[in-house]
This record gives C-alpha cells, structure tokens and sequence, in this order.
C-alpha cells in the first residue's frame, strides 16, 4: 500500500503531535482524517484497533493525496501501546464525563502542545470511535481532555472535522499570515498623492459641468467625496479608470454642446 503515485510531498516539519485514532470504524474517515493532518501541518498517525483492520485502500482514495501519513501510520493493539513513548497525552472528549482532569478548549490544549513540542517532547492527540467517542478506560491513558467550543445546541462533529478543529489550530497557532490584506493583483495601492490628483481630476470636471454650482454646500460635496475615495486602498488601476470615465464624461458633454449648437445655428 505504500509508494502511491501523485501523493503530495509531505515531510515532516519539526517535532509535531502524535494523532491517534481508536478504534477508528471507516477507511474512508481514516483517510478523510489523514488530510485534514496534512492541512495543518501534522503527520505522524497512529491507529488502534481499526475495526476493518489495516491497510485499507479507501483510505488512501478519501486521503485527496496525504498520502505519505497513510504509508507511515501505524497500528497498535491498544491505547496503551500506542501512547507508550509519549510524554503528555491530550484526549478529545465532546461529552462531559465524571473524571477529575483538566479540560482545554482546542485552542488552549494546541498553546500547550506547542510549549511542550518545543521542549523536544513527544505528545498525542486522541481521538475515539466515530458513534461513541473515548470511553473512560482511553482517557485515563490521558494528562487532559479537549472539548471545542461550539453551538451547546448541537456539537456534533465526525472524525475527521474534529482532527481539522485540531490541525487548524495547531497550524495557525505559528502561522504568520496578516489577519486581512487587500488583494491588488498586478495593481498597487495608490499613494496620497495620485489619489489627490485623481480628486482635483473630478472636482474640475464636476465644476465645469455644474454639479458644484451650489457655492454654499460646494465645500461639503468636495469633503464628501474626498471622504469616499480615501475611505479604503484606491488600487492605481482603479485610479486610472476612474480617471478615464471623468474624461470621457467630459468629452461626451462639450460633444453634445457642440451638437446642441450646430443645431440651434
């Protein structure tokens, strides 16, 4: 099963947590889970006690090409087994159970983990069953449980989004991407200064058309205008096609003056 043609090239990027899966019941989640790993930046897979046994080909056909994490997993005969060279142990547990543990949103249990990766520890990520969940024997293999914040009215979530609550938050919790930007393309954000030229561009045309002829309130349209124009990032080839649509609006009108007094002659 391993050596798949047209898998992504996915390595390994520092010392990243474990995910486990109990007694995971479909190939097909094991796969779906094996890629939301891959998109945030997780890569080491542990099976136990998969209920239709391992290797299984839909895995890899749900995995979208992870699937370097599908030829690398292992499979262990318990919890147990599967967590014996880690160091810290987190089990995600979307019910409350009568255990005495800490419990960390998911957002909380990645900032540890990322405390204790750098300290060169090795550390796992449990997930149970799809229809059941971790029992209390699993989790007693755990140092904390992670629940996720979500709707009290409905936290349902399958397999493989649950690991993709986790890769996200483990991803972005080092991630560097700038909370929003604005895309320009082959453009660039226009300075100050060619948005003032653009706007004395306008003012010109709408003075000369008649559209500032009320003197009072002239001063105020000029400021509302301004105001529009600097209220975001004016890309410059915006600019220069505003600049086009004032000239040929102006050009359209000394036309029909012409016109009007060719007609009138």
């Amino acid at each position: 099963m391993t050596g798949r043609d047209g898998g992504a090239d996915l390595r390994p990027i520092g010392n990243s947590p474990v995910v486990v899966l109990v007694r995971p019941q479909l190939a097909d989640n094991i796969g779906a889970c094996a890629r939301a790993m891959a998109n945030g930046g997780l890569f080491h897979l542990r099976l136990v006690a998969p209920r239709d046994g391992w290797p299984q080909e839909k895995a890899w056909r749900n995995s979208s090409g992870a699937d370097r994490i599908l030829d690398a997993a292992t499979v262990h005969p318990t919890v147990a087994d599967a967590v014996a060279d880690l160091h810290h142990v987190f089990a995600t547990c979307p019910r409350p159970r009568h255990i005495v543990k800490p419990v960390l949103t998911a957002r909380g249990a990645v900032a540890e983990l990322r405390q204790i990766c750098a300290r060169d520890l090795r550390a796992g990520l449990l997930f149970g069953p799809e229809r059941a969940g971790l029992d209390n024997d699993d989790m007693a293999e755990a140092d904390a449980l992670v629940r996720f914040p979500l709707n009290p009215a409905f936290m349902s979530l399958n397999l493989a989004q649950a690991v993709m609550v986790m890769a996200y938050e483990w991803w972005t919790a080092a991630d560097d991407t700038v909370p929003r930007r604005l895309m320009t393309n082959e453009s660039q954000v226009a300075t100050k200064g060619r948005l003032d030229n653009f706007l004395t561009h306008l003012v010109d045309q709408l003075d000369a058309c008649g559209f500032l002829r009320n003197l009072p309130k002239r001063p105020g349209m000029v400021r509302n205008l301004r105001h529009l124009f600097q209220r975001g990032e004016v890309t410059e080839q915006e600019l220069r096609t505003l600049h086009g649509v004032v000239t040929e609006l102006a050009i359209g009108r000394r036309r029909r003056g012409r016109l009007e007094t060719e007609t009138e002659a």
